[in-house]
Formats: C-alpha cells, sequence, structure tokens
C-alpha cells in the first residue's frame, strides 16, 4: 500500500526534526559529543531515563539531564522509561528538561502526570510501546504536546525497526489532524536512512536516531547529513 503522504506537503522544508539518542552516545565524551550534534543543527537532545522497573536496564537521571544541558543549549526531549513518573518531574524541570514524555503504561493517571508537567513549565508527551494502540491515546492526545510511537520495544538500542510502527504512525497522524492539533508526532526505534523516510512518509514530526548519529563510522556531522538526506525528499513541499 502507497502510504497517504498528504500531510507532508504543508511542511516547509527541513521541517522535520532531528532528536539523536545519547544512549548510543560514548559516556566518557559525552559533553563533546552533545555539543558536536548541537553544532550540527539537530532540535532535540533525546535522553532516556530507565529505571530498571519499567525497563530492564537503569540509565540516568538528573545530574547527567544536568550536564547534557551544559553542554548544549538545544532543548532536551526526556523519554522517561520509569514506573511512576509522577515521581520525577520536579526533578527533570531542575535538571532543564524540556519535553517529559511519559509512557501511557506506566501510569494510571497520564492525565495527571500532564498536567504536572506543563505545571513545572515543561512540554508534555506521552509515549506508547509497540503493544498499545493508537486508540488509547485519543482522550489525552488534546493535552499533549507531543506524541511518542514506539518503533521497538522500549529498553535498548540498536533492536530492529519494527514494520506495523508505520501504521500506528499512520493512524496517530490521522487523529491528530482531525482534532486539529498542532502536537508533534515523534517516532524513536530503529531509525537510519533506510526507515527515516518512511517513517515521516507515515506522518513522523520528530526523529529519534541513535547509533544512526553517535557511531564510530563517521562524524556526528556527517551522520546528521546524511540523514537528513534520506528525508530530503519526503521533507520538501510540493508545489
Amino acid at each position: 500500500m502507497t502510504p497517504d503522504t498528504s500531510h507532508v506537503a504543508r511542511r516547509t522544508p527541513h521541517a522535520i526534526k532531528l532528536a539523536p539518542s545519547i544512549l548510543a552516545a560514548d559516556y566518557a565524551r559525552l559533553g563533546e559529543q552533545v555539543a558536536a550534534a548541537a553544532s550540527a543543527g539537530v532540535d532535540y537532545i533525546h535522553c532516556d531515563v530507565m529505571d530498571g522497573h519499567f525497563v530492564p536496564p537503569i540509565t540516568f537521571g538528573p545530574l547527567i539531564l544536568e550536564a547534557v544541558r551544559r553542554a548544549s543549549r538545544v532543548p532536551l526531549d526526556v523519554h522517561m522509561m520509569v514506573e511512576r513518573p509522577e515521581q520525577y518531574v520536579e526533578d527533570v524541570a531542575r535538571a532543564g528538561g524540556t519535553v517529559f514524555t511519559a509512557h501511557l503504561e506506566a501510569t494510571r493517571h497520564i492525565h495527571r502526570v500532564v498536567q504536572m508537567v506543563k505545571a513545572a513549565g515543561m512540554r508534555a508527551g506521552v509515549a506508547v510501546n509497540p503493544g498499545t494502540p493508537v486508540a488509547a491515546l485519543e482522550a489525552i492526545l488534546p493535552d499533549a504536546d507531543l506524541v511518542l510511537v514506539m518503533s521497538v520495544n522500549p529498553g535498548w538500542g540498536g533492536q530492529p525497526f519494527i514494520e506495523a510502527a508505520l501504521e500506528k504512525l499512520r493512524e496517530a497522524r490521522a487523529l491528530i489532524d482531525r482534532l486539529g492539533l498542532s502536537t508533534e508526532l515523534e517516532v524513536d526505534g530503529g531509525i537510519a536512512e533506510r526507515t527515516a523516510a518512511r517513517a515521516v512518509a507515515a506522518g513522523a514530526d520528530v526523529l529519534v536516531a541513535g547509533s544512526a548519529i553517535f557511531n564510530d563510522r563517521e562524524s556526528i556531522a556527517d551522520a546528521v547529513v546524511r540523514l537528513r538526506r534520506s528525508i530530503r525528499e519526503v521533507d520538501a513541499p510540493t508545489a
């Protein structure tokens, strides 16, 4: 099936945002690599906070967020893969978070979390796992600034892209457009040259990329150029 890309025509050139995930960064050079990504013109720095409960790994918390904030003024896109995300709202805000994204599956009170995030001065995101239908977002969508569709199971970088995420992106885009919202649609997991353009064609506004940007094959600047080139045709406006 050919995806409906009519929504893409409403975008300006280079409107698609890139959010490199520091999960794939070299932590011995974290500040240097974040600064390099900022210099390359990325739109967000994506920070995956994991608690060892909602997902098995443990990554980092507010101290690393503060360090990333000192390395760059690029907005921090903080992806909270944690149980009871409401406990961390104030800490993330103090650390310099711009977007606080909580998983729909991680709390029974997603509306309360969204309200808390906005009261703390951050933008509110809501994420859904591969097994959660887009329809579950409908009630909270008008209050969300960003929706994150996971295209891998959360917890580890380097996983292959789940093809069913494309249909979920199309569904989420249709819902956002039907409700007349400006909510950003983000996709996270397995994003590289091969999948980036397809995710954009399916409706994504923000691409989270880890090893496609932080790797040993090329400079961060070259990786950003390569990934933007891969979505250029889709990102261009029609006449």
